[in-house]
């Protein structure tokens, strides 16, 4: 799933955002030495962090179905991800890097979410968009100067793109036989002795039946009434 949001983000940018073929598009983490070893104007990509959204995590199954639309199987409901990236950009002269950021961030304004044609593979799958957002507040646990400080550079200006990519968990279960069929039974004589020995247990035993006592009747009114 990284790899191919990976992809998906540095075609966007070659497609509309910087279509200059001197510039390179890269996701190398921006450290000192690697700003030292840089010779042509580049945009990068780096990704920074990666957690879990849990507010959008859902119980349940999603149903698979055969061209038919029978259900063939159910895979667990996908799990949502977060992938921040600190985009910069990094030439000779402060101008053109401004110019190069306000492209970029032109181009991602544009979209609330990746393009179909860059949604591929496990980003496919799950049938569910890919949301973009880009220049958000970080979150209060983590300051863009926290990220700069980690990577041992000095702060510059840079974009927050985040990507929320939907995941799934990889585990698939296969659904039963469709039922063709109502419910039925199906009965058979049962053997004679059996049928006999059960209509002996149900008949009263007499002479059980005389050592009950009986209850006395109550006398008749005399003059006829009941």
């Amino acid at each position: 799933m990284i790899g191919e949001v990976d992809d998906a983000i540095r075609a966007i940018v070659r497609t509309d955002a910087i279509s200059d073929p001197d510039v390179d598009v890269v996701l190398d983490a921006p450290t000192t030495d690697w700003a030292a070893r840089r010779n042509a104007p580049t945009v990068d990509l780096y990704l920074y962090d990666i957690r879990e959204d849990t507010r959008r995590r859902e119980n349940g199954f999603l149903e698979r179905r055969d061209p038919r639309g029978i259900v063939v199987g159910r895979t667990p409901a996908p799990r949502y991800f977060k992938l921040s990236y600190l985009v910069t950009a990094w030439t000779q002269r402060p101008d053109d890097e401004h110019r190069l950021l306000d492209q970029l961030l032109q181009c991602f304004l544009r979209f609330d979410a990746l393009p179909d044609e860059f949604r591929v593979g496990g980003l496919a799958d799950t049938g569910q968009p890919v949301q973009i957002t880009v220049g958000l507040p970080p979150p209060e646990d983590r300051a863009f100067a926290d990220v700069w400080s980690s990577l041992g550079g000095e702060l510059k200006p840079s974009l927050d793109l985040v990507v929320l990519a939907p995941v799934l968990p990889g585990v698939s279960r296969t659904a039963g036989a469709p039922v063709t069929e109502g419910v039925g039974a199906t009965f058979q004589n049962m053997p004679d002795a059996v049928e006999e020995r059960l209509f002996r247990a149900a008949a009263p035993d007499p002479a059980r039946s005389a050592d009950i006592p009986r209850t006395p009747r109550a006398p008749r009114p005399r003059d006829g009434r009941r």
